[in-house]
């Protein structure tokens, strides 16, 4: 039996994932989830608003927490590929939400948390420095990378994640390194 208030929230989280992989998170019920993880019902709303939360908690605990560290020292690539070996590390359970449309859709609350962990990440850079252009902000330039990764995590995962998180860096790294027009006039002819 679990003694604190974050062995219960881990729990919840643990059971919740388990469920993921047998259930659709739209069926999933919260007497599931406590069921799951041996607590009563009224324990779960100690701890999470919904399921949804639930899904930002893990995210945000287990795939992008560590990488802060990492981006604190500027070691940037070496935070995205974390990102994406965490991801994996939890494949199934990963895969599984991919499947999530709607108001809380999986893409949603990975672009969401992806936005918040590079705008703090900038904002923490950029404290006394501006762009050239004023037009761009610190939090357009955080919705745009924090896009463009979940864009490719998110691809990834649907495809049940195909190639392995390293490779998935390299084609992530070469898109954000290279223009567009780089990209057309490096594709080779079948």
């Amino acid at each position: 039996m679990t003694d604190t208030k974050q062995d219960v929230q881990k729990d919840l989280m643990e059971g919740f994932k388990r469920l993921c992989v047998k259930m659709p998170v739209e069926k999933m019920t919260i007497k599931d989830i406590t069921d799951e993880a041996g607590v009563i019902r009224p324990t779960f709303y100690h701890h999470f608003r919904d399921k949804y939360a639930v899904i930002e908690k893990i995210l945000w605990d287990e795939v992008l927490m560590p990488v802060i560290p990492l981006l604190e020292n500027q070691m940037i690539n070496e935070a995205i590929l974390l990102i994406f070996k965490n991801l994996y590390k939890e494949k199934e359970f990963y895969c599984s939400l991919s499947h999530m449309e709607g108001q809380n859709s999986f893409s949603q609350i990975v672009t969401e948390n992806a936005t918040k962990l590079l705008g703090d990440y900038l904002k923490q850079n950029t404290e006394r420095k501006h762009f050239k252009k004023k037009w761009i902000t610190v939090d357009m330039v955080a919705e745009y990378y924090a896009k463009s990764l979940a864009l490719i995590a998110l691809s990834w995962i649907s495809q049940k994640m195909p190639i392995p998180p390293e490779e998935l860096a390299e084609v992530y790294f070469y898109l954000m390194t290279n223009s567009m027009e780089d990209v057309v006039a490096q594709m080779e002819s079948e």
